[in-house]
């Protein structure tokens, strides 16, 4: 994606359902569930580079030990930071007393992070700073095993302010008005509750209350707790918790908006935000990996019983098709096959944007996410060729000779490594402002692979959100190769509306798609509407959010989607790019036929998979008109 947005946290568990001792037998390392856990998150490294999180617990320890460890890091490699911090408590007595290394009982009762029980996290902030305060997992302390909480997730809820004023209601005094801290106490009351439920409960029955407090860490529900807590929750969530006596979960929203899937055998429960994360560290085929359910919570009990509860009712399944497009990495089988036929389904659109002449156009892509929708494109082409060789073939007939069935058959697509990233520069980059005079020199571009004033060059990229980048970057660099003319080629559909889901795309205005329609308004004289739109949604403000819709919708109406595209390519060409600039978007309908089993589009198509989707939208577009530059939820 050459535009920067921040987008999707990523977590990652691991529980042991063997002794440790066990582990050191078998796989010849005290380190077994830490070495998964390094794996799998680094594997996940796409998803978070803001900050990173590991919080462990240990089981059945003795009074006046500590069970719990965490660490949390915002460095630039956050996740080497924690594990090189951990491996160095394993360092030291390494040096004094090697021999202990392969002692799991004496590991576990001396050092810290030696617990069968882990959540890893990694940030990728769409809210608040990246100090290490904002980083998961997040800790909520208490002198009682069953009452402390470690809560990490992948989350994002759109009412927020009314989830804040629900703790209010309950009595509690919340130190921060953040979802994070919302959720977190919210869980957090409802553990107390249970707990407070089952101490009376047992001490009825005559019970000391040391005897108690085994007998609440028994019996304590999880699913009732879950359910308890995220009845007003509205968003797009995947949150794990720990509960420090040793019970774990995974709870998904009801459309199943952020990913969630698990492994589980005799010896390990794995879930992670991503499926090829477990099939890499784990070595296993992914048949043997679930998906947790929309609504549904993974609950992993200190006892080793293992069950998936329906905590919410699911609604229609609408996960993120941005995860398909771009977000999660493309080594999924799914996502690989997906984003192939995303590139092939925008083949009929290029050609016509080429006029059919694939002799004199270079296709090429904008690294890295982009490729493997390259790949697909050219597949299709080389399709579309076979047919037209057949036709040229079959219409000379016995004027076929050997010269010409040659020059036929040398027809190909001319597919060329334009743009190159330079990894090492990237990381130097670290706001939108530095990105903007910097991003041209992250791409080097292959210079002699076009020729001057002759040549199309046709580069397809993920997406287009702004628009910022390839205006005042990629066009420019492109340009200098001297192509007849540039066609970029989305494979996804136009960004037309925010997100409040876990992407920052919280301001309407930012969009490159929603400029175009503006602009089309006021050169059709249509400013009324926008007068109208935002009278609508100031008025739904008002109103309960289950009463709210998306009028924003009303901004593109009277235009088609070639309309808007033509228009985006107005605003982005540079003024002193000497191309033709043709901008082709995915169509939504296509978007679909890709990704059948993720139909969560609403960044495309306004449809909103909860009701505080229309809420926000209708909120970043009065912010939009007031001038506010302040997100929408």
């Amino acid at each position: 994606m050459s535009d920067s947005i921040h987008h999707e946290c990523g977590i990652a568990l691991v529980r042991l359902l063997k002794p440790l001792s066990y582990y050191q037998e078998k796989y010849g390392t005290s380190f077994y569930a830490q070495n998964k856990l390094y794996l799998l998150m680094e594997k996940q490294h796409n998803r978070g580079q803001d900050g990173a999180g590991v919080a462990n617990i240990k089981f059945d320890v003795d009074p006046g030990t500590r069970y719990i460890s965490r660490y949390r890091s915002n460095h630039k490699q956050a996740i080497a930071d924690i594990f090189a911090r951990i491996q160095s408590k394993f360092e030291q007595v390494g040096k004094s007393h090697p021999e202990k290394l392969k002692d799991t009982a004496w590991l576990k009762k001396n050092v810290a992070f030696t617990g069968e029980l882990w959540l890893g996290h990694l940030r990728y902030g769409t809210y608040g700073g990246n100090s290490i305060e904002a980083c998961h997992p997040f800790l909520r302390q208490n002198n009682w095993m069953t009452r402390n909480l470690v809560v990490a997730g992948n989350f994002n809820m759109t009412n927020v302010d009314e989830l804040f004023e629900d703790l209010i209601k309950l009595g509690q005094h919340p130190k921060e008005k953040a979802d994070t801290v919302t959720v977190m106490e919210n869980i957090g009351h409802f553990l107390d509750e249970e707990n407070d439920e089952l101490y009376y409960k047992f001490k009825e029955l005559g019970n000391s209350k040391q005897e108690i407090s085994a007998l609440i860490a028994e019996h304590l529900d999880v699913a009732k707790i879950l359910r308890n807590s995220s009845q007003n929750w509205d968003g797009g969530y995947t949150i794990a918790g720990m509960i420090g006596h040793g019970d774990a979960f995974v709870l998904r929203d009801p459309a199943g908006i952020r990913p969630a899937y698990y492994y589980r055998d005799e010896e390990i429960v794995v879930v992670t935000s991503e499926r090829p994360t477990i099939q890499t560290a784990l070595n296993v085929p992914v048949e043997k990996i679930q998906e947790i359910k929309p609504g549904h919570a993974l609950i992993i009990r200190k006892n080793g019983k293992i069950t998936e509860e329906q905590i919410k009712e699911p609604t229609q399944r609408l996960s993120c098709s941005f995860e398909r497009i771009y977000f999660s990495r493309g080594s999924d089988v799914d996502i690989y096959k997906e984003r192939k036929e995303l590139g092939r389904l925008l083949c009929q659109s290029t050609l016509q944007a080429v006029d059919y002449d694939l002799r004199n156009t270079v296709l090429s892509s904008i690294p890295n996410t982009a490729e493997v929708a390259f790949y697909g494109m050219l597949s299709g082409m080389e399709d579309y060729l076979r047919d037209v060789k057949k036709r040229k073939i079959k219409a000379l007939g016995d004027q076929l000779t050997d010269e010409k069935l040659s020059d036929i058959l040398s027809i190909r697509p001319r597919a060329e490594k334009i743009a190159i990233k330079d990894a090492k520069l990237r990381t130097f980059i670290t706001n939108d402002t530095d990105r903007s005079d910097m991003v041209t020199h992250v791409y080097d571009i292959t210079y002699g692979t076009i020729r001057k004033g002759v040549d199309n060059l046709v580069v397809i990229d993920d997406s287009i959100v702004r628009g910022t980048t390839l205006k005042n970057s990629i066009l420019r660099m492109l340009d200098r190769l001297g192509p007849k003319k540039i066609v970029i080629v989305s494979s996804a559909p136009q960004i037309r509306y925010p997100d409040c889901y876990g992407i920052d795309m919280a301001r309407i205005g930012d969009l490159v798609a929603f400029r175009a329609a503006i602009e089309l308004l006021d050169e059709h004289n249509m400013e009324h509407i926008v007068d109208e739109v935002y009278q609508r949604c100031k008025e739904q403000l008002e109103l309960g959010v289950n009463e709210m819709k998306n009028f924003v919708r009303m901004i593109y109406q009277p235009f088609t989607a070639e309309q808007i595209s033509n228009k985006i390519a107005q605003l982005v060409r540079p003024v002193d790019c000497k191309a033709e600039v043709q901008i082709i978007f995915q169509k939504i309908e296509d978007l679909h036929s890709a990704c059948p089993n993720h139909r969560g589009d609403w960044y495309f198509s306004g449809n909103y998979p909860t009701p505080g989707g229309n809420k926000v939208v209708s909120r970043a577009f009065v912010n939009y008109i007031e001038g506010i530059n302040a997100r929408a939820y």
